[in-house]
Parts: structure tokens; C-alpha cells; sequence
């Protein structure tokens, strides 16, 4: 499981001494812990009676839902880099660089901008947009097919593009 390969990781990290993997991981492994308290939250809330074996259980979460938690921390890095790079701070750009080079190793491998072309077109011919005000449907097929494997951004810039000619 890839919660698991996390913590090993992070375990590794601070055997070796490497601090940015293990800062990362830590803070990585922090928001997972933040959404699993959510759930149990929400579980408690729903089902009263469940026992708290239960409720771990149950709010443990997937590695399809970890994928997304890593791709919202890479989405908060790169929200930081332009903020840093517009107060002039590059130094704390490059952390934040560092910080996403680290979480991507944990992803599938990206799709390239080609590829998501590709899948882009298959989907507006499956479900038939002609035009912008298709792109929610657009986005609902494409999404499952590219999620964790492509940047939400870039997939609906290039929806954007394609529905617009």
C-alpha cells in the first residue's frame, strides 16, 4: 500500500539525514493523516454506533485517494512557487521545486501534453460537444481516464483549446 511506502521512505529519510525528503514526506503523510480524521469525523457522525476498530478501519484511505492528496500538495507547491517568485523570494521557490520533485516519485507516470490531446479528442467525440458550454461533460469522461497522471490545468486548458476552434 502506498501509505506504507511512504512511511518507509520517511523513515529512511531521517536514517540518512536527507531533510527535505523527510520534511516533505512528514507534511505528506500529516495531510493523509488530516484526511482520514475527516472521514472518521464524518463516518461518526453518520453511524453513531460504529466501534472505533470500525471507524479506523473504515476512514483508512485508498491509494487512489492518497494519489489525490499528493496531487493537492504538488497543486499547493506550485500556487506557492508563483507567490514566491512574484515577492522575489527564489530561494523558497527552489524548496518548494525540491518539495514537488519529491511527491512526484509517488504519482504514476504524467501523461504527455500529446497524449492528453489524444484522450481529449476521444472524449469530446464520445460525448458529442461542439462547444464550451460542453467542457463540464468533456471534463467528466476525461477526468477517471487522466486522473493522477496529468495536471488538472494543463487537461482543461487543452479542452478549452480544442472546444474553442
Amino acid at each position: 500500500m502506498l501509505k506504507q511506502k511512504i512511511q518507509q521512505d520517511s523513515t529512511e529519510a531521517l536514517k540518512s539525514g536527507n531533510q527535505i525528503v523527510l520534511g516533505t514526506l512528514r507534511m505528506l503523510l500529516a495531510s493523509v493523516a488530516s484526511k482520514e480524521k475527516e472521514r472518521r469525523y464524518k463516518i461518526a457522525t453518520e453511524k453513531p454506533d460504529t466501534t472505533e476498530e470500525k471507524l479506523i478501519k473504515e476512514s483508512e484511505l485508498t491509494d487512489e485517494q492518497i494519489l489525490e492528496v499528493i496531487s493537492s500538495e504538488i497543486k499547493k507547491r506550485r500556487d506557492a512557487i508563483a507567490l514566491y517568485i512574484q515577492g522575489n523570494r527564489p530561494e523558497l521557490a527552489e524548496k518548494e521545486k525540491g518539495e514537488i520533485e519529491v511527491l512526484q516519485k509517488y504519482l504514476p507516470e504524467q501523461l504527455k501534453p500529446e497524449e492528453i490531446k489524444k484522450l481529449v479528442e476521444e472524449s469530446i467525440t464520445k460525448v458529442g460537444a461542439k462547444e464550451m458550454r460542453d467542457m463540464g461533460k468533456v471534463m467528466a469522461d476525461l477526468n477517471p481516464k487522466v486522473k493522477g497522471r496529468a495536471e488538472g490545468g494543463e487537461v482543461s486548458k487543452i479542452v478549452k483549446e480544442l472546444l474553442s476552434k
